[in-house]
């Protein structure tokens, strides 16, 4: 199966429990995006805010990790929000500002309103998209595989 390489759009805060406990969430819980990624796949987070929704405004990439399994699964948070989760193996990184790396972007240049594809909350990026991001946060792909 051909690896994908996917941009989830999550607020900081709501990465970083993800990070922690070594999950995607993505879509306010929602199983469709989850079911679209494959084991091997790679996942950068994009984090418009620090938190929502009334956090600061970030526009950074910050996070970066592998699909495990690929198995989607649900869980109670609350007593009525059941939403999905996927495995991921997440890479150690530092934050990297949108503004800073975006003329470097193809999906960039070619989608005329940015902020509309943001705003599916999760989309396909092209392998050199996803190299370019993940050089921009300082990830250590040794022992990690990334195929053509």
């Amino acid at each position: 199966m051909k690896q994908r390489f996917w941009i989830g759009v999550v607020s900081e805060e709501h990465v970083k429990i993800g990070e922690k406990d070594g999950f995607a969430q993505l879509c306010h819980g929602k199983y469709v995006p989850l079911k679209r990624m494959n084991a091997g796949d790679w996942l950068i987070y994009y984090s418009p805010k620090t938190k929502y929704p009334d956090g600061n405004p970030l526009q950074a990439f910050t996070a970066i990790g592998m699909v495990k399994s690929g198995n989607v699964y649900q869980v109670q948070m609350a007593p009525e929000f059941f939403p999905y989760r996927l495995d991921i193996l997440y890479q150690p990184c530092h934050n990297v500002s949108f503004v800073h790396i975006k003329s470097k972007l193809t999906f960039v240049s070619e989608n005329a309103n940015i902020g509309l594809l943001f705003r599916r909350g999760h989309f396909e990026v092209t392998k050199q998209d996803f190299i370019t991001i993940a050089n921009a946060m300082v990830v250590d792909f040794s022992g990690m595989e990334i195929k053509v």
